[in-house]
């Protein structure tokens, strides 16, 4: 079955660097678009960066663009994101997800996240 597991997450101060990962199983992560996702404290979850699926795309959202690095390595079947020059904007609990089909259950299924935090 589909699982995700991020992890990578900290209290961070403006300026830091951070990477995050996401461990997918229960499917390839070569074989769909892989998207980065946040949730920030009382607003809705946003995309923060999407990769394609033959990974040599990848698109960011425009507050992220030049500071943030989405990669993936197949052999472990896992997403990264390379967070740079972080910012109180920066604080959400953040996500990966394969770009399933709209009729696809599996689209319904995330993982527990993983926490940045501005520390200020």
């Amino acid at each position: 079955q589909v699982q995700y597991v991020e992890s990578g997450g900290r209290s961070v101060q403006p300026g830091e660097s951070l990477t995050l990962s996401c461990a997918a199983s229960g499917f390839s992560i070569d074989n769909y678009a892989m998207t980065w996702y946040r949730q920030p404290p009382g607003k809705e979850r946003e995309i923060v960066a999407v990769m394609s699926r033959a990974g040599d795309n990848v698109v960011y959202r425009d507050t992220v663009k030049g500071r943030f690095i989405m990669s993936r390595d197949s052999a472990q079947n896992t997403v990264y994101l390379q967070m740079n020059s972080l910012n109180p904007e920066d604080t959400a609990l953040y996500y990966c997800n394969a770009a399933w089909p709209k009729t696809d259950m599996r689209r319904n299924i995330w993982g527990q996240g993983t926490q940045v935090t501005d520390s200020q």
